[in-house]
C-alpha cells in the first residue's frame, strides 16, 4: 500500500471532494470498502482497465499529520495480459494510475518519486550505525 502526500499547503479534502466519485470515473465502481491500518479504504473489484485485478484506495485520515491518500493497484501478470491480448491496455493502465495520482495530489510523477526518495532517506536516518 502506497501512500501519497498533497502539495505543500494542500489538503486531500480541498483537492477532492468526492474521492468516492473519483475513484469510480478513474477505475470503475466500487464494491464495497477494506480496513487498512484503522482507516476505510474503497475497493474496485472489477476494473474497467484489464490491467488491474483490483483497486484498494482512500484516505487515511491523521489527528497529527496531514492527510494521505492511500493506493494499491493489484495488476495481472504481463503474461497473462499476452496471452489474453490485453497488452495493448497496459499503456492506458500507466496513463490512469498517473493522471488520477496527479489529479488528486497535485504531484506529476518525478515530484511523487522525489518525495519517495527523501522520505525513504528520512528513514534511514533514524537507523543508529
Amino acid at each position: 500500500m502506497q501512500e501519497y502526500k498533497m502539495r505543500r499547503g494542500e489538503s486531500l479534502d480541498d483537492r477532492v471532494p468526492d474521492l468516492k466519485g473519483l475513484i469510480e470515473d478513474y477505475f470503475g465502481p466500487i464494491n464495497g470498502t477494506e480496513e487498512h491500518d484503522g482507516h476505510e479504504l474503497y475497493v474496485v473489484g472489477n476494473p474497467t482497465n484489464p490491467v488491474f485485478d483490483r483497486i484498494i484506495a482512500g484516505a487515511k485520515r491523521y489527528a497529527s499529520k496531514k492527510d494521505t491518500l492511500a493506493v494499491h493497484f493489484e495488476e495481472r501478470p504481463p503474461k497473462e495480459l499476452i496471452e489474453s491480448g490485453d497488452i495493448d491496455a497496459a499503456e492506458e493502465a500507466v496513463t490512469l494510475k498517473n493522471d488520477f495520482l496527479e489529479k488528486v495530489t497535485g504531484r506529476d510523477a518525478k515530484s511523487r518519486r522525489e518525495s519517495m526518495k527523501r522520505s525513504v532517506e528520512d528513514d534511514d536516518s533514524d537507523i543508529p550505525e
